[in-house]
């Protein structure tokens, strides 16, 4: 059975995540206030609604509990109505509410009327951009929490040659390399230990993000 989204809030955030939910196999709800939004996510979507999500009895009537998760992707342009649909779908007993901040402030609210997690969009993509322009090797990078990144990283020609056990990335960073990427079209395998990596290979590590930064300033 395909995972169920309800996605509140149909700005640039919040249609680009219907969106790609949907191409990913789930099913989504989209629903906006602004009825030409809505009418452009019901082309992709499973089902798109014109709603005010601060009516209770409206939103109840979508029965948010029987999804997956819930996002609250409503941006700059109401934060109060942010406010109270996360109260509201926690009270109706969503099983996983995602709310977008737009500031600290607004963030600890959210927290305090009960979201399980808390996005910027805008301040998280700043964060990682200004990360790949810092250090040009970073292809791309995931949070996954409590301090520790997914990243990709190509190897540095200083490492070509080498094996991981020549490098100990662990010991020197505390870097775990997961995975290799390799050749094109690219192929991703599990690493072997003393083989050699190779010029253009990107390496898939799981670290804290001073660990790729010491990496990237080393020799």
């Amino acid at each position: 059975m395909a995972q169920q989204f309800v996605v509140i809030g149909l700005g640039q955030f919040g249609m680009s995540l219907a969106a790609a939910l949907e191409s990913k196999g789930a099913e989504v709800l989209a629903i906006d206030i602004r009825k030409d939004l809505v009418e452009e996510a019901s082309f992709f979507v499973t089902e798109a609604l014109v709603l005010d999500v601060t009516d209770e009895a409206g939103l109840a009537a979508v029965n948010p509990a029987r999804m997956d998760a819930a996002i609250c992707a409503i941006g700059d342009e109401s934060r109060e109505a942010s406010i109270i649909c996360t109260a509201l779908l926690r009270q109706m007993g969503s099983k996983c509410v995602i709310s977008r901040a737009n500031n600290p402030m607004h963030q600890r609210i959210l927290q305090l009327v009960g979201a399980h997690q808390i996005i910027n969009p805008e301040q998280e993509f700043g964060r990682r951009f200004a990360n790949r322009l810092l250090y040009s090797h970073l292809v791309a990078e995931m949070p996954l929490g409590d301090g520790l990144n997914l990243s990709e990283i190509t190897v540095k020609q200083s490492m070509v040659g080498k094996t991981l056990i020549e490098l100990a990335l662990p010991k020197k960073y505390g870097i775990m390399v997961v995975a290799v990427r390799r050749g094109a079209p690219s192929a991703v395998f599990q690493p072997e230990p003393n083989e050699p990596l190779k010029e253009n290979d990107s390496l898939v590590v799981v670290s804290k993000e001073e660990s790729i930064k010491k990496l990237m300033e080393g020799n």
